[in-house]
């Protein structure tokens, strides 16, 4: 870690990182410019890392702040949103102490090296969200989710999930499936030779059914695509160099390392039975994230996704942590075609030659042909090595066209969400904008088929909203 000091910000999005973030309470939202929808009725709820500093000294990865959750909720009497951290035990902890205490992805516990070993690591929650009929889950894939209330946001602890287990690992990236509700999630268990567990929950959480198979070594697996019949896992050539970090002689970030040889390696699940279906070895390639899968009409399951030739992204993402990113490190969205009886990819296509992430589909045809894909981008121009995404832009998978929301210089949107409009056959794409020209955050809202256009709706937020990574939509019917 290294000790905090007056950071000069190149750019604007810097203020919405390395200080942290201020909870607000339940709080009507004053309408800046607009009218909210009259078929918008539900909830936005937002993750992100809100703390990364304390005691002035500075955590050592983006993806080690305190996780805390932003809610919006659309009601016929307005909109009214709520800010808390997840009150974590190490969250609690720390502040108590005012200081780092845990071992985290990026970050090295400030204790006796002998002590180190037998210190846990701190669960952040901070990377996604997960709306039950009852409850709100914080997402985390090093370890168990936390529970909360849908409506204040007040955490109620560890959710094992009905699985009797509080130490599992549980991805931060589940995926609902649209027909049935299932929720299917995983978590890889670190060892020598590491294990993936799938896991299928019905629409309440509860996980019903489990598999597990062996990986080789210890990957850092953010993501997998859900494709109708399949569960499709792409585990890239990053590997966990043990014993630096089990020792915490070194962060696990920076004991993980790329070995392009290893190629990347495809694992086919079978969605029902969760028994696997193939194994194969491909092209080296990173991603963190997916935007879509779906089997086509030649039995080919084809995913949609952020490619990266390699691991660089991981340096580009320690670095916002400080508020001034050097590192060139971009991906693009490619299609994926692979053979799901034999793990085979037969064709690689490059869909947007243009530096995107956080893809997202409709819910409502996630594991389906998908003609739309939304996605934060750049604006033209942008300095993209020194800036953070001041664009959000809809991809036409039939006609390739591209359609982009410029929100503006020194505007950082956040991964866009589609809503369904509860009344009609519309649609509504809703993001978490920091305005780094006012420091302020608010909620726009923008028609689904008219990104180009100004959004509809501009709603204030009373306090800063760092920028964060996933969200989710919970309607009201």
């Amino acid at each position: 870690m290294k000790t905090a000091s007056k950071i000069k910000a190149k750019k604007s999005w810097a203020k919405a990182v390395v200080r942290p973030a201020v909870e607000f309470p339940l709080t009507q939202l004053s309408v800046k410019s607009g009218k909210i929808p009259t078929g918008l009725r539900g909830t936005l709820y937002r993750n992100g890392p809100a703390r990364l500093e304390r005691g002035g000294v500075n955590a050592g990865h983006w993806f080690d702040g305190d996780g805390a959750i932003l809610a919006v909720h659309f009601t016929d009497t307005g909109a009214t949103g709520v800010y808390r951290y997840v009150q974590t035990a190490g969250y609690q902890a720390e502040e108590k102490a005012n200081k780092f205490l845990y071992t985290n992805y990026g970050t090295i516990a400030p204790s006796p090296l002998w002590l180190r070993w037998i210190q846990p690591v701190k669960n952040t929650a901070n990377t996604s969200v997960l709306a039950l009929p009852d409850r709100l889950l914080a997402l985390w894939e090093g370890g168990p989710p936390h529970a909360l209330d849908l409506q204040t946001l007040k955490t109620h602890g560890i959710d094992n999930l009905g699985c009797g287990n509080r130490g599992f690992n549980y991805s931060a990236h589940c995926k609902r499936d649209p027909i049935t509700g299932n929720i299917f999630n995983f978590g890889v268990i670190p060892g020598v030779n590491a294990k993936l567990n799938v896991y299928k929950s019905n629409s309440t959480g509860k996980i019903v059914q489990k598999a597990t198979v062996n990986l080789d070594g210890v990957p850092l697996l953010h993501d997998f695509v859900f494709a109708g019949k399949y569960l499709i896992f792409c585990v890239p050539p990053v590997r966990l160099n043990l014993a630096p970090a089990l020792a915490r002689i070194s962060s696990y970030g920076d004991s993980f390392e790329w070995k392009p040889r290893l190629g990347t390696q495809i694992l086919v699940f079978d969605s029902e039975t969760l028994a696997l279906v193939s194994r194969s070895d491909t092209d080296p390639w990173y991603q963190w994230h997916f935007a879509n899968g779906f089997v086509g009409v030649d039995g080919l399951v084809k995913i949609d996704l952020v490619r990266f030739p390699d691991f660089k992204s991981n340096q580009r993402l320690k670095e916002v942590a400080t508020g001034e990113t050097s590192t060139d490190a971009e991906g693009s969205l490619w299609r994926i075609c692979i053979d799901p009886q034999t793990g085979k990819v037969t064709a690689v296509e490059q869909l947007l030659d243009k530096p995107c992430e956080f893809p997202v589909v409709p819910a409502s045809e996630v594991g389906q042909e998908s003609r739309y894909i939304y996605l934060a981008t750049c604006r033209p121009g942008t300095d993209i090595i020194a800036e953070r995404y001041e664009a959000i832009a809809r991809f036409d998978t039939r006609d390739r066209a591209l359609t982009i929301a410029d929100c503006g210089e020194n505007r950082y949107p956040g991964e866009p969400i589609y809503v369904p409009d509860i009344s009609s056959e519309k649609g509504w794409i809703l993001t978490v904008v920091y305005d780094g020209n006012s420091d302020k955050s608010e909620v726009w809202i923008f028609e689904s088929d008219e990104l180009s256009h100004p959004p509809i709706c501009q709603l204030e937020l009373p306090g800063v909203i760092p920028l964060g990574f996933h969200g989710t939509w919970k309607s009201a019917v």
